[in-house]
């Protein structure tokens, strides 16, 4: 098999760019939602609650990060300095140190989203760990749901299409890792894969939300009900989560490349 493309998202669901080569680092591929923004009290926004926050496209920097949205000039976010105060933000149910990227940021950000909000800076990898149902001593995870990578095959993507109405890209269901040469669904049988000199384990599928349903180009849900309502037919598991691709920590990291093979265990 290979590795057909990577996926990066930088801020917390905003739309990233897909890249040939990506560093891997024990939170994730390097760069990769390291940013996130948060309401007045310091709670994540995402796309489940603000479904235009998909028109806003986040770029990584070698100095910080370039944020773009339709009528708006597009504004460089310098990655705040080390000595910065941090301040105390929440994503689900953990509640850890963050740094402010500043007043121009939050400024640019409520203009484009229409709420009050913040930009923050994950600078401390260790303040946030991975959920302890599914980690390993020592794993960390940047500001991603839960898990450090996610991994979606082709194959897979191309049978529930076959099943719904009309398809969905890949870009839908955010997967930093995209896998050509699979069956469908081989990734649910996966202990752990090797892409180049990175490896990683597989803790757990992924349970989705409704962002999928999310037109990552008008932001609008043209239909609501899918993809979900399809792979709550052949995808649901005994809790009535509903599955689609599987997470990743890294064991040790290196460099993916597009078009590296990939080993499975």
């Amino acid at each position: 098999m290979r590795l057909a493309e990577i996926r990066i998202y930088p801020v917390k669901s905003l739309r990233g760019e897909a890249h040939a080569s990506a560093a891997v680092e024990p939170r994730g591929l390097a760069g990769d939602r390291r940013w996130m923004v948060v309401d007045e009290a310091g709670r994540f926004l995402t796309q489940r609650e603000l479904h235009h926050m998909a028109l806003v496209t986040a770029r990584n920097e070698t100095v910080g990060l370039t944020l773009s949205a339709p009528n708006l000039p597009p504004i460089l976010v310098p990655i705040p300095r080390h000595d910065a105060a941090p301040r105390r933000v929440t994503i689900w149910r953990d509640t850890v140190d963050a740094v402010p990227a500043g007043p121009e940021a939050d400024a640019w950000l409520a203009s484009a989203l229409g709420v009050p909000c913040s930009l923050v800076y994950q600078a401390d990898p260790a303040s946030r760990p991975v959920a302890p149902d599914y980690a390993a001593p020592g794993d960390v995870v940047s500001f991603a749901d839960g898990y450090p990578l996610l991994v979606i095959t082709t194959a897979s993507l191309a049978d529930l299409n076959a099943r719904l109405p009309a398809p969905v890209p890949m870009q839908r269901f955010r997967p930093n890792l995209v896998v050509d040469g699979a069956l469908p669904w081989a990734e649910d049988h996966w202990r752990g894969i090797r892409i180049g000199t990175a490896l990683f384990r597989v803790p757990k599928p992924c349970d989705r939300c409704i962002i999928p349903s999310i037109d990552q180009e008008s932001g609008l849900r043209p239909n609501p009900e899918e993809p979900l309502h399809t792979l709550k037919s052949f995808r649901r598991d005994a809790t009535g989560r509903v599955l689609f691709g599987v997470n990743l920590v890294p064991q040790t990291c290196g460099i993916v490349r597009v078009g590296h093979e990939v080993e499975v265990e």
